[in-house]
């Protein structure tokens, strides 16, 4: 169990590449684990071709917003906020129980995460910081690409976002996942990342080593690797199928949660920051 001591044991899951329904069904999969009383856990994860997931919200004809992702394959988040084109990138997720300490609040666990990532930077050879409440770019928030939309606690460096997160919660436990863009996708090719603003090319393995040792050190993780079980994933299968590799999911979903009040006693959709 995940409890609220000086340390807190953490489940650590490195994904191979994988599609974009099955990347968020796992999000899920764990997601239950830690409501039905598991251990924390944190996984890092990348996709296997260029993906387009949209927001809960997002009407699935807002794709043709956007050119460049046109022939990307279209995946549907349970998470709020804007599209985001995942390809040269690292993704996170990270599930605590609702009593943990970083669940208290939603800006708490974003800032806790996000400043390990600004500590990170500088061995990148970058000065990142987080963005404020306000810089007088509101008009970007309704902006197709997430990445071209600013909300407290984003990720920046120069005009550059390049990091941002999202939540979902449930009673017993929180889902954090964001994306950390590393290099410019020719399906986002307005959106820079940090090879391109560093000038370096980087290697996941070493990017993921920095990380996780800051990780450990600010929210007092101890690790244990311990990857998806045989159960986990034909739980997983089984979402592809029903939810995240579902037309109607994808293509509905955003219509009919537009037309009503989602509430947080349920879950809680909140913008990818």
């Amino acid at each position: 169990m995940c409890k609220q001591s000086e340390t807190t044991d953490c489940r650590l899951l490195i994904d191979p590449p994988g599609s974009g329904e099955w990347n968020m069904a796992v999000d899920e999969v764990l997601l239950e684990q830690v409501a039905a009383g598991g251990d924390c856990c944190w996984r890092f994860y990348r996709w296997a071709e260029p993906t387009l997931s949209l927001g809960y919200f997002q009407p699935i004809e807002d794709r043709d917003r956007h050119a460049a992702s046109r022939d990307c394959p279209v995946v549907r988040r349970a998470s709020g906020g804007g599209a985001i084109v995942h390809d040269a990138e690292l993704t996170y997720s990270f599930v605590v129980p609702a009593t943990h300490p970083l669940a208290a609040r939603r800006s708490l666990m974003y800032r806790a995460v996000h400043d390990t990532l600004l500590e990170v930077l500088p061995v990148l050879g970058l000065q990142g910081s987080l963005h404020g409440n306000s810089d007088g770019r509101q008009s970007d928030r309704q902006a197709f690409l997430c990445f071209e939309r600013r909300s407290p606690g984003d990720v920046i460096v120069g005009e550059s976002k390049i990091a941002g997160s999202a939540q979902r919660r449930m009673h017993s436990a929180v889902l954090q996942h964001g994306s950390l863009l590393l290099a410019r996708s020719a399906a986002a090719p307005e959106l820079d990342g940090v090879e391109d603003l560093s000038g370096t090319s980087l290697s996941f393995q070493p990017l993921i080593d920095l990380w996780l040792e800051r990780l450990s050190r600010r929210l007092r993780l101890d690790w244990h690797v311990d990857p998806l079980s045989e159960r986990e994933k034909l739980r997983a299968a089984e979402l592809v199928q029903t939810k995240y590799g579902n037309r109607r999911w994808t293509e509905n979903r955003g219509r009919q949660a537009a037309g009503k009040q989602c509430r947080a006693a349920v879950w809680l959709p909140v913008h990818f920051a």
